[in-house]
């Protein structure tokens, strides 16, 4: 029999004590007929809930969720405190237009001096084209919308021919392209765009509603069951400030998983390395960007799936604030560890595209009280002083839990750049119960997304799904009432250690990943995979912006020895966008010298 323990209550809890325990997952590595094999037994009625019963029990989950008790009563969404308002930003209205809202955010960034971006020759090194850098290419009528569609469209449809197949769309129309191509085009001969948006393209994750394209989420048949009638509200509001939306992003099927790996459409590449997977579950936004097709896309984050991939394609990811954004229209808008949030090429086209997408819903409005929404004056003489005043706070010993040192040194570098060059303080946290956050995280992703898919999986549509998707399903499908209401209990501890850290820090700082991007194996694209250890390097430091609701954001900060990206991620207080996009825009320019271009980059603005 398992001997009961009972957890001290979190106020009681003495931080000396606190042992840094490194996680060890214990779970089989499966490809081919061998994955197949282990989800036919997974599946089976005895057998099934024997291993799954043998598998939590090896990974320590039976004893946290049912030997243990845990004093505190449960939090089933994330629950914040009243928080300070941020020093040296500009509001915005939530109720009010997009429009008005990417406008005063325009008004926030550093000045733009188009000569010195236009001559190529005073560029140090590879740069992005920004968001900026197309508003002036339209205005100054050097291109026009139209002609970058052109260019856009040619690439996607020679991406069909490429061997191996490098699938970054899974519904795409060109001329729909066209016709939005068109009508920006006219606005600007008529000499009225919608806003610094209009003319920029974007795409937008499977598991988004887009108008008329349908969602998948990566499936062969969700859209068979569930039709698109509309936008979703976040994408609605982009199209309203003159956004281009390609078409619908490849992504890992449902988000449930961290590399990729799609099995039905073909797996997604890594920019940087075509051999590499791009992360997960946001492959296609991420590799859009990174490839300079687009400006930005929409991802969907629940388990790190904007961050992860952005950090390794090597460009930036925000997730949100839990409920900052309306999840209406999205495959997984009933949950509460998700959100949708921007991935762009630098934090100036982030904070563009944030401001315009922003807005609770009007549930998350009344729950959440979400103080209004405001972007860091970077323009402002007070910049630096708000910056230099910054506490970054950094848990040496999770921090240097990654599987190369490449990865914590160069994260450590930045930290000494930020202390030399802005006077940021670091200072050192310790973060209790990691290994309780993980397996909390696990069982609420997974009860709540068994909750919305169990209809269609009773329906006979669960044996459609890839292998990797049926096996995460049946580990899911083992989870009890109790577990979830456990997981809760776990879930209002960990807000109080992360809050009692925000006493002190105003940021928590980590690497992004705990690895680069990893090899695809060959036997992993015809029927998938499941590798906890990859999984488990790839989402070590991402589950406190889920389970906790945590805004984040991941910059590209420098590569390992191989080349790969690696990503710096900030964790910010509840409703802190601000602050993290200040600082996340002083790393940028730290590291500005060091960007490489991708293997595979598209110069989509150079239309000479």
């Amino acid at each position: 029999m398992g001997k009961k323990k009972a957890m001290v209550p979190v106020e009681e809890l003495d931080l000396s004590t606190v042992k840094y325990e490194p996680e060890v997952i214990k779970a089989p590595h499966l490809t081919g007929l061998v994955l197949k094999l282990f989800v036919r037994m997974v599946e089976a009625p005895v057998i099934g809930s024997l291993i799954m019963s043998f598998l939590k029990k090896q990974n320590k989950m039976v004893e946290m969720l049912q030997n243990t008790v845990i004093p505190e009563a449960p939090m089933f969404k994330p629950e914040f405190p009243p928080q300070d308002a941020e020093p040296s930003v500009v509001t915005a209205d939530e109720e009010g237009k997009p429009e008005d809202r990417v406008e005063s955010a325009l008004k926030c960034l550093p000045h733009y001096d188009p000569p010195s971006c236009w001559s190529g020759d005073l560029l140090p090194s590879f740069r992005y084209w920004k968001i900026r850098d197309y508003a002036h290419a339209y205005r100054s009528k050097i291109v026009t919308p139209s002609m970058v569609a052109e260019k856009i469209i040619s690439v996607i449809e020679e991406f069909n021919y490429h061997k191996p197949p490098t699938p970054l769309l899974i519904s795409f129309d060109a001329e729909d392209i066209r016709k939005q191509a068109a009508a920006s085009t006219k606005r600007f001969e008529e000499g009225n765009p919608l806003s610094i948006l209009d003319g920029i393209f974007m795409a937008i994750k499977d598991d988004i509603d887009c108008y008329p394209h349908p969602s998948k989420g990566a499936t062969t048949w969700m859209h068979k069951v569930r039709s698109v009638e509309k936008d979703a509200v976040c994408v609605s509001r982009v199209r309203s400030c003159g956004v281009i939306l390609i078409g619908k992003a490849n992504m890992h099927e449902l988000g449930m998983g961290t590399t990729g790996n799609n099995p039905i459409y073909g797996t997604t590449r890594n920019p940087h390395a075509m051999e590499r997977y791009t992360g997960g579950s946001s492959s296609g936004p991420a590799a859009i960007v990174a490839s300079g097709l687009c400006s930005a896309a929409l991802g969907t984050d629940g388990g790190g799936s904007v961050r992860i991939p952005s950090s390794l394609c090597g460009v930036v990811g925000l997730k949100t604030t839990y409920g900052r954004t309306s999840m209406e229209g999205s495959l997984c808008d009933s949950g509460t560890v998700e959100i949708i949030g921007p991935i762009a090429s630098t934090v100036e086209d982030i904070i563009l595209v944030y401001a315009a997408i922003l807005g609770s819903s009007p549930e998350d409005r009344i729950c959440l009280r979400p103080p209004p929404p405001c972007f860091p004056d970077l323009s402002s003489l007070e910049n630096a002083y708000t910056l230099g005043s910054l506490r970054l706070g950094k848990y040496t010993e999770w921090f240097n839990d990654v599987h190369s040192t490449d990865i914590s040194d160069v994260c450590e570098d930045v930290l000494n750049l930020l202390s030399k060059n802005h006077g940021c303080e670091t200072i050192e946290v310790v973060i209790p119960e990691l290994n309780e956050m993980r397996t909390a995280h696990v069982v609420s992703i997974g009860s709540e997304t068994m909750c919305s898919l169990n209809p269609d999986c009773e329906d006979g549509n669960g044996v459609k799904l890839t292998y990797d998707t049926r096996t995460s399903m049946a580990f899911f499908r083992s989870f009890t009432a109790s577990d979830y209401v456990a997981a809760q209990c776990l879930r209002r501890r960990l807000m109080h250690h992360h809050m009692e850290i925000f006493k002190k820090a105003d940021v928590i700082v980590t690497p992004t990943t705990g690895m680069t991007a990893p090899k695809i194996p060959p036997s992993a694209l015809k029927d998938g995979e499941t590798n906890m250890q990859v999984t488990g390097y790839l989402m070590r430091f991402i589950i406190a912006g889920n389970l906790l609701g945590l805004p984040a954001i991941t910059i590209p900060v420098g590569y390992d020895k191989q080349g790969l990206p690696i990503g710096l991620q900030l964790i910010g207080r509840p409703w802190g966008e601000a602050t993290i996009l200040r600082l996340a825009s002083a790393i940028e320019e730290l590291c500005a010298k060091s960007r490489k271009k991708p293997a595979s980059f598209y110069d989509i603005l150079n239309v000479k």
